[in-house]
């Protein structure tokens, strides 16, 4: 058996792979998803039309784990952190309770009218509630709870986001984070990963911690799609 002191650091010293790196192997990831029953046509249609576009969304494996918290939990208050064109808000209120309701928060001025069109196209306008402007502002004014919250936005921000998010989590509610491995680059030391990553690095280790030491929450760290930590308030 290799010497536990030589696999730290074969682990240290290896290199960062591309941005199209997996966390699971190619075919299996292939495999999971082509089990995947779909969503929508009109979905389908936002989510083909934001991948011409090169414009992020959440991916499959992590739609699927979405849908089923959404049917486990049945939250009626959902609060979501980066909106982008919509669709996993819409996604959230396709497959959320019938009475649910999902506010919104995006800051991106070029990619709010594409959501306020889609939230139109989708007759989801009184269901979908969009707050404009930076997160961090938005979210220090917000009072009430929720009973899920969804973080895709900055992931750099993510960590300035959590005190008021713990804020606003009703106790039992789930608090979902996307893209919390970075195509691997999480596990790298920061001296292999390019320097201008660095600081978001950083932070995404902090908040992986706090995560999962915060005495209010019970966290797992999962390897959906891009990585994905679903907390719940204890």
């Amino acid at each position: 058996m290799r010497p536990a002191r030589t696999c730290l650091k074969t682990a240290r010293e290896r290199k960062p792979e591309s941005k199209s790196a997996m966390i699971i192997d190619e075919r299996t990831a292939a495999f999971i998803d082509s089990l995947d029953r779909g969503n929508t046509a009109f979905l389908d249609g936002i989510e083909k039309d934001a991948l011409e576009n090169q414009i992020p969304i959440v991916r499959k494996p992590t739609q699927s784990l979405l849908k089923f918290l959404l049917a486990l939990k049945r939250p009626a208050e959902i609060l979501e952190v980066g909106t982008a064109v919509g669709f996993s808000a819409l996604l959230m209120s396709e497959y959320g309770p019938e009475d649910c309701h999902i506010t919104t928060i995006e800051k991106y001025e070029k990619r709010i009218p594409a959501a306020k069109e889609n939230f139109r196209r989708a007759g989801r306008e009184d269901r979908i509630t969009l707050l404009e402007g930076d997160a961090a502002d938005i979210l220090r004014e917000l009072t009430g709870t929720y009973d899920m919250i969804f973080m895709d936005a900055a992931k750099g921000q993510y960590i300035r986001f959590l005190p008021d998010s713990l804020r606003l989590l009703a106790p039992g509610g789930l608090l979902i984070s996307d893209n919390v491995l970075q195509d691997g680059d999480v596990i790298q030391s920061r001296f292999a990963v390019a320097r201008r990553n660095r600081t978001i690095h950083a932070r995404m280790r902090e908040y992986l911690y706090e995560l999962k030491h915060h005495p209010r929450l019970e966290t797992v760290i999962l390897p959906v799609g891009d990585g994905v930590t679903v907390s719940t308030k204890v």
